[in-house]
């Protein structure tokens, strides 16, 4: 079968022709339909993030999808459902504690594989298998956008640690900042604008930039409603001067002085959700000085990666809330396996791009 992967010692995609699966019991085999590239992939590639599945010299890319059960096998599924897959799976070692609590999304580093990233290969061939729980169903509607879930479940669970972590007392958010108008910020901006639970409180929403007009993402970012705001002009540092503080900061840019900047961009008893992945980077900061801000404002910094089964429901809840303009603006491109060089070719122009192996 046809599979899009990266070859040990390479940094270009290639078109490999690999044995298609064989489903165990408890597994289905599942047709792909669509699978999104993100930042994450681009790193794969590169070698910057992620590693090989043992003993393969090769990597199958890909872990935004969704797709076809073909054979069910002893599944609670049956042929012709729609699916998308979660991410995570235990490492070679076998489960750990936070696979038997069914939360692998909080599992540190080497106590986990990634689907397409790291330890395990991904989605992007004509087949793929995977066990039932990690499986969600989608409705039909969803077979060629379903792929954005995977994405838009990391912002629900780092929208919902944002609120845990104000639960001890009444927190209801006016204002939010998402940092990065990439694919990830984007989802962001319109995952915020629902009048939908926790999401009922936003009034004022900004997204950072760093792009000149005319431009596609500053297209969508005012058609949601949402207001760009240029960080050549206005440093995350000044937003409260220009603009006001802000209750929830959202970063999804793996600058790492934003991390940082967030504390001084947040209101009183504000949380910034950190999802962005930097280099390492030395820089100089007033520790104290930030120190004293978080203590004295009750401010909140908290990481965020990856996701589970529970966030997915809710990122289906998402993305049928979103309107039609917005996913068909969001693909730029959607390329046969052939020509899946094209989908990892950059350029202004380029927003989010898609490879599609079949259709429903």
């Amino acid at each position: 079968m046809k599979a899009v992967a990266v070859r040990s010692g390479e940094t270009e995609p290639t078109l490999l022709d690999v044995p298609k699966p064989t489903p165990d019991d408890g597994e289905a085999l599942v047709r792909t339909l669509r699978v999104g590239i993100d930042g994450t992939d681009h790193e794969v590639i590169s070698g910057s993030h992620g590693g090989y599945p043992a003993g393969a010299d090769h990597q199958i890319l890909g872990h935004e999808a969704v797709g076809v059960v073909a054979d069910a096998t002893t599944t609670k599924f049956e042929e012709g459902d729609l699916v998308v897959p979660t991410v995570r799976r235990p490492p070679a070692s076998g489960s750990n504690v936070y696979f038997d609590r069914d939360e692998p999304d909080m599992a540190p580093a080497g106590d986990y594989v990634e689907r397409g990233i790291a330890g395990a290969h991904g989605y992007m061939s004509e087949y793929f298998t995977t066990p039932e729980r990690y499986l969600v169903p989608v409705p039909d509607d969803a077979a060629a956008y379903g792929f954005l879930i995977e994405p838009i479940s990391n912002s629900e669970k780092a929208i919902e640690h944002a609120f845990a972590a104000r639960s001890a007392f009444q927190w209801a958010p006016e204002s939010a900042f998402v940092l990065g108008n990439g694919p990830l910020g984007l989802l962001t901006l319109a995952i915020l604008q629902q009048d939908r639970g926790v999401y009922d409180t936003f009034e004022r929403i900004y997204c950072l930039g760093r792009r000149d007009r005319p431009d596609p993402t500053i297209d969508i970012i005012e058609q949601l409603g949402a207001t760009y705001v240029d960080s050549r002009k206005t440093p995350l540092s000044e937003m409260p001067a220009a603009h006001e503080p802000i209750d929830l900061v959202y970063e999804a840019t793996g600058y790492a002085k934003h991390a940082f900047g967030s504390i001084d961009a947040l209101a009183p008893n504000g949380v910034a959700a950190l999802l962005g992945i930097p280099e390492d980077w030395a820089f100089e900061v007033d520790g104290g000085r930030l120190h004293r801000e978080m203590v004295l404002e009750n401010k909140t910094l908290l990481g965020s990666v990856n996701s589970h089964v529970h966030h997915f429901e809710s990122a289906k809840e998402s993305l049928a809330t979103f309107p039609e303009w917005f996913v068909n603006d969001l693909i730029t491109g959607v390329y046969p396996p052939e020509e899946a060089f094209r989908a990892f070719e950059t350029g202004d122009d380029v927003i989010k791009t898609v490879v599609e192996f079949d259709t429903l």
